[in-house]
């Protein structure tokens, strides 16, 4: 590392681990069930609901949240047994998170994204980086924060024949700060603008420099401001996904479609917080309902409680009824998740059987519920103030706390690009191809059957546009077939291939198409 770097950043004012030191002893024997592990998640969330308000108010360093995570042996849910993890399913991880941010939206939101960046081996390392990984990251309890913003290349990637190195900046780094490690994610320079490289660092060296300057309406607790990374190493050997002999990524773990699903899963993670952000907000109005709102005196139906009147009770049913149905929906995509991972995941030769069909049924589930969660999490979140009265807006109260949460994360990718993903696969029958943020289901440049060249190391089998025939989902669509260069295939996927960045255009125009 260079000379003349300022020693470890520290944050301004960070929260107190002891407040929390009672819950170690408590939480000392890990649950061994779902159930276990989601009752343990509704723990945390008691614990951390009573002062959510002042201490979203403080925005101190969220050190002492994360210390609870680690009490409470939720950041090992999803990792194997033979490490002392919980070995749970995604689905359960999914309802974590969502119990979680019923107390706490920013730490609910810290959860999710350790569970992703935690197993990100997983779907985008070969099965030795997968297992060293979760060994180092189960068995010592760490907490695993990212520094990945695929927008920009702003972080550079140099190498010799022994390590990798990074420097640049990141303008994003939720949850890093407070992290024992950190997932990087850099462009490798002097090779193709779509090579990236992901790796795993421990956070606390000299040359990650975190600017502590998140300050924004919602999720203040999540860590999610800048840093500047100088000359951080890390060998070949844990490239995520690359060839350490070749030095170019590796074929069979990054040239099929497997290392996609890092993206609905992740996208499922963020719907999975705003629905507990959005039940959380109304459990609280309830109550505050029930304790404080006065009944209105001019109606002309004049009750004596408010709990009696009519309107209150009409919206309080409705948004109820909502967030089941958004529960319902995210529960729905969560077994699908189960599914494709019990299915595919593992070794190599079970991921390279997973299809972009298999793939883009789930993503579309998930597609589904990031509408749907964003849409009620929005109204609810605003719509609690009709029905608690104006002394609810009291900052004291904190009651504004959820839908500034809800409405900061859902501008992180416009909701826009998933209903237009949504009604091409209604409409065409199209299945998503993969990119960072949302899956843009045909490229301008190419009609509905057009096919592609092969690429030189991907004989990809032709994926199916299914339309009535064989898939009831798609009533109007007719079958196409195409077939996929691996940029178009993978761009989600981790150290492979992402898009150069393209201007803001309008929505490319579609031929007009007869109904079969």
């Amino acid at each position: 590392m260079s000379d003349g770097l300022p020693v470890l950043s520290k944050p301004p004012a960070a929260t107190d681990p002891a407040v929390y030191a009672e819950y170690e002893s408590k939480w000392a024997t890990y649950p061994t069930d779902a159930e276990g592990w989601l009752q343990r998640a509704r723990e945390v969330a008691a614990a951390l609901a009573p002062d959510a308000a002042a201490r979203e108010r403080a925005n101190k360093s969220p050190v002492a949240e994360v210390q609870l995570l680690k009490h409470s042996g939720l950041l090992k849910l999803l990792g194997p047994k033979k490490y002392g993890g919980g070995e749970q399913p995604w689905s359960v991880g999914y309802k974590a998170i969502r119990e979680v941010a019923k107390g706490d939206g920013s730490i609910g939101m810290l959860l999710g994204y350790h569970l992703l960046w935690s197993t990100t081996a997983n779907v985008v390392g070969n099965e030795e980086q997968a297992d060293r990984l979760q060994k180092l990251i189960i068995e010592n309890n760490y907490y695993v924060g990212g520094a990945v913003n695929p927008r920009d290349n702003d972080l550079k990637i140099t190498y010799d024949d022994e390590k990798i190195t990074y420097n640049g900046f990141k303008n994003f780094t939720t949850g890093a700060a407070v992290s024992d490690l950190i997932v990087l994610e850099g462009w490798v320079e002097g090779r193709p603008p779509e090579q990236h490289i992901f790796a795993i660092v421990p956070t606390r060296q000299v040359g990650i420099q975190f600017k502590y300057n998140w300050d924004n309406v919602g999720l203040r607790l999540t860590e999610s401001g800048s840093a500047t990374i100088t000359n951080i190493s890390a060998p070949w050997s844990d490239a995520l996904g690359w060839d350490a002999n070749t030095k170019n990524p590796d074929p069979a773990v990054l040239g099929i479609a497997f290392p996609a699903l890092l993206l609905p899963t992740i996208q499922l993670v963020f719907s999975n917080f705003y629905l507990g952000i959005a039940q959380g907000a109304l459990e609280f109005a309830k109550n505050y309902t029930v304790r404080t709102t006065r009944p209105w005196p001019y109606g002309g139906d004049n009750k004596e409680n408010a709990t009696d009147e009519f309107y209150i009770l009409s919206t309080y049913g409705n948004f109820f009824a909502h967030l089941r149905a958004a529960e319902t929906l995210a529960d729905k995509a969560g077994e699908e998740a189960d599914k494709v991972y019990a299915t595919y995941g593992g070794s190599l030769e079970q991921r390279s059987k997973l299809t972009l069909a298999v793939r883009g049924e789930w993503a579309e589930w998930v597609a589904s519920i990031k509408v749907v969660a964003t849409d009620t999490g929005l109204r609810v979140t605003s719509g609690i103030f009709e029905v608690t009265g104006a002394r609810a807006t009291a900052t004291k109260v904190g009651l504004d706390r959820f839908w500034r949460d809800i409405r900061t994360h859902t501008l992180h990718d416009p909701v826009a690009y998933k209903n237009r993903e949504l009604g091409r696969y209604l409409l065409l029958g199209e299945h998503p191809e993969p990119t960072w943020y949302t899956n843009p289901t045909q490229p301008a440049n190419r009609q509905v059957g057009q096919a592609h060249a092969e690429p030189w190391h991907l004989r990809a089998a032709p994926v199916q546009l299914r339309g009535a025939a064989s898939n009831p989902s798609c009533p109007s669509a007719a079958p196409n077939r195409f077939r996929i260069k691996p940029e178009e295939i993978s761009t989600f996927i981790i150290n492979a291939t992402f898009p150069p960045q393209k201007t803001n255009k309008a929505f490319p125009k579609e031929p007009r198409r007869r109904q079969p």
